[in-house]
């Protein structure tokens, strides 16, 4: 059993800065899931995040992505973080 706690933050996006924005969450290092839900709060995918998960293993997340992208006009991503450090860059909503 883990102690380590998480967080949740979201940002809202418009469909053609999602890819973008989750592909700069996941460089972050210290993200363990991300959810990306649509208007209605309903969940389209969710990407969990282990360490060393990179590269290769993440070509069809960003294929996945790129197609709910091209569907939705807005969009929100839900990102649980761990506790054990502060977002590198800006937290919070984000256009």
């Amino acid at each position: 059993m883990s102690d380590e706690k998480s967080r949740t933050e979201r940002y809202r996006v418009s469909g053609d800065k999602l890819v973008g924005k989750v592909k700069e969450l996941v460089r972050e290092g210290n993200v363990r899931r991300i959810t990306i839900r649509n208007d209605d709060g309903e969940a389209l995918i969710e990407i969990p995040l282990t360490i060393g998960v990179v590269g290769a293993v993440l070509l069809p997340v960003w294929a996945g992505l790129g197609a709910i992208a091209a569907l939705v006009a807005n969009c929100s991503i839900e990102v649980e973080r761990s506790d054990g450090e502060e977002p590198s860059e800006d937290s919070g909503e984000s256009e």
